[in-house]
């Protein structure tokens, strides 16, 4: 039962909770969940199943990771408006048209993605396996709406030594795209920088990342069959499990100074 709104982005409920002592009565919070419209050159181009903040980077995010922009110069206007929960963008291009072919991806709530195609990732970079947990670490002290309400991913960008965006949604794909978005408006590289996630990484993230040319994306999960061969393929290093003090290494272990067999 929802009774108020918390921080714009998570609702009070109450519910029944049971443990050894049984069932008893408790309140906590819900994370939010919209449906945000997204309009470019006044042509409905996607409806985005994502939580309520950082709005205007996760669509330019997407725009960015679907070939539809390749810099913040390709916008003219951009204009966000909760109170109808759409964004309307226009770009330089006036003679942009809507993709004609839409995959479902895995990302939760169903997220859809317009092209299959992933950018080879060549880097020199070269980091620890102590880096990568020292980055997670840091990623899991990040997570302030996941420690109010649960049910929401986080993601975040990393030099190998600081943590420099942070993102959260109920969509892990979607916070992939806050981050791009967050850093075109900010004027962050994401180059031979590091994906760290709580999320599964599926293949649309790991096309994602190689759009940015992020060399290694690392996840507290097992990643997808399908995206640790896109990995290899693009030369990214995918990592999971990675907690506490292990990691698996599932392509390009030589950029962790693992030896190759």
């Amino acid at each position: 039962m929802a009774t108020s709104d918390v921080k714009g982005v998570a609702t009070d409920i109450i519910f029944n909770r049971y443990s050894e002592a049984g069932w008893d009565r408790a309140k906590g919070h819900a994370p939010l969940e919209w449906e945000l419209l997204v309009y470019v050159n006044l042509q409905h181009l996607v409806t985005i199943l994502c939580t309520p903040t950082k709005l205007n980077y996760l669509v330019l995010g997407f725009l960015y990771s679907e070939g539809i922009i390749s810099r913040m110069s390709d916008v003219m206007m951009m204009r966000v408006c909760e109170a109808e929960s759409e964004v309307d963008v226009r770009l330089t291009n006036p003679e942009f048209q809507l993709p004609t072919k839409r995959t479902l991806t895995s990302g939760c709530g169903g997220g859809a993605t317009f092209t299959t195609q992933g950018q080879m990732v060549n880097s020199e970079l070269v980091v620890t396996p102590a880096e990568v947990l020292s980055q997670m670490k840091l990623l899991l002290e990040q997570e302030e709406l996941y420690h109010l309400s649960g049910g929401v991913h986080t993601s975040v960008l990393s030099d190998g030594r600081n943590v420099l965006v942070v993102t959260e949604d109920i969509g892990r794909h979607n916070t992939i795209d806050k981050i791009q978005g967050e850093c075109l408006m900010r004027g962050i590289s994401t180059k031979d920088q590091l994906i760290l996630t709580t999320g599964r990484v599926s293949s649309e993230m790991l096309r994602k990342a190689a759009r940015m040319q992020v060399p290694v994306v690392v996840s507290r999960h097992t990643p997808t069959g399908t995206a640790i061969s896109i990995a290899q393929d693009l030369g990214i290093t995918l990592i999971g499990q990675a907690r506490g003090n292990r990691l698996s290494a599932y392509s390009h272990p030589e950029r962790l100074g693992c030896p190759t067999q």
